[in-house]
């Protein structure tokens, strides 16, 4: 009998649990369910929510990577703040505009992020930055394999709260302010990249006088996807060809990497600096500026690395297609040849070539080449690719 009213109330049980399923399957099909952000959540979801989101960011950040060296440095600030001025301050707001209208008619809404270092650590907000948020607008971050840049925006989001509106503004527009100008594309370049086109502390690559069939073809690889940015995609989302030539245009016409200054061509900030060798053979025992230098002219034969004037030439490129390197910023170049490395970076018609190279290339001999480059004059870009 005991077995008997066991398997009894199971089945009732069974009954009841396929009778709850059914009901909720007709109040669903009917359209019962109210999906409408207007009415938001009630208390109770908005908790539940919350705690099971805290609890997966808690966990899966431990599988993320460690906060590189130098997180708070102020060009990884500035690097990060113009994109979120154009990508996340209509829902999380800034010191200026600290309450949007849009995040409050959102469900669940936005959370102001003035605080938020206060509250998660370096990885979990670099989980959270990366990978997005289900069951709310918090997208993921558009090139996942760019870490360099998830952890530029960790570096913002940790700076934040300690920003006024002056100091928001700095970061986020640069030095010149926003562009004065009904041209909506340059502005959005402006934002980062000002309007002469210069690093800015080292936050940006320097594109004035950059060669004009470079920055084209650059901006055309982010456009289509080719060459993989979360920053620069969104950027060019949605701008014509032609707009984006135009772009490229007015920056290469700027005086920059195409002018260097006369006394550049006799002095040099990286032989001037060069640690004094004892191997008297190059290598980092030469210094590394003086061993940079040796890299450029002659390449690293042993490693199969070959002389990097020999596509890029001592100060300026020997292709309009190549990048012009000289007088480049020195943190910018030695990043691209680290996710060139690591092939991170593609999109243009020699990435193979470099990530070959940039692959043998040793690690010590990353940060020498380009700051030998960095400190190096720039020269004019060639008229035309040579036969």
């Amino acid at each position: 009998m005991k077995g008997l009213d066991r398997r009894l109330r199971l089945r009732h049980l069974a009954y009841g649990l396929a009778g709850l399923a059914l009901a909720g399957g007709l109040v669903a099909w009917a359209g019962l369910v109210n999906i409408g952000a207007s009415s938001g959540h009630w208390s109770v979801t908005n908790v539940a929510l919350h705690w099971v989101m805290r609890n997966a960011v808690r966990t899966y950040a431990l599988l993320e990577p460690a906060p590189p060296a130098g997180l708070d440095e102020a060009a990884r600030v500035r690097r990060a703040a113009g994109h979120f001025e154009a990508a996340c301050v209509f829902c999380h707001g800034a010191p200026e505009r600290p309450s949007p209208l849009l995040a409050a008619r959102m469900t669940p809404p936005p959370p102001p992020l003035t605080h938020v270092a206060e509250h998660w650590g370096a990885r979990e907000l670099f989980r959270i930055v990366r990978h997005g948020v289900k069951y709310t607008g918090m997208p993921a971050w558009i090139a996942l394999g760019r870490e360099d840049e998830v952890w530029d925006m960790v570096a913002f989001l940790k700076a934040l709260p300690a920003m006024d509106d002056a100091a928001y503004r700095r970061a986020a527009l640069g030095p010149q302010g926003p562009e004065p100008t009904a041209d909506t594309a340059l502005a959005g370049c402006v934002r980062c990249h000002g309007r002469d086109g210069g690093s800015d502390g080292g936050a940006f690559p320097v594109l004035a006088g950059q060669s004009e069939a470079y920055l084209a073809a650059s901006l055309a690889a982010f456009a289509s996807g080719r060459r993989a940015s979360g920053v620069m995609q969104f950027a060019v989302d949605g701008l014509e060809e032609a707009e984006l030539a135009r772009l490229a245009r007015y920056y290469a016409g700027l005086p920059g990497l195409g002018e260097a200054p006369p006394a550049a061509e006799t002095a040099s900030p990286a032989t001037a600096t060069a640690a004094p060798g004892t191997g008297g053979g190059g290598g980092p025992a030469a210094g590394p500026g003086a061993w940079g230098l040796e890299i450029i002219a002659r390449g690293l034969p042993a490693e199969g690395v070959p002389a990097c004037a020999g596509c890029h030439g001592p100060s300026s490129a020997r292709n309009p297609a190549y990048p012009r390197l000289g007088g480049q910023d020195a943190a910018y170049l030695a990043n691209q040849l680290r996710l060139m490395k690591a092939e991170a970076r593609g999109g243009g018609p020699y990435q193979r070539v470099m990530q070959v190279i940039a692959g043998r290339l040793p690690e010590q001999a990353t940060d020498a080449d380009a700051a030998a480059y960095a400190g190096r004059p720039a020269g004019p870009a060639p008229a035309a690719r040579p036969d």
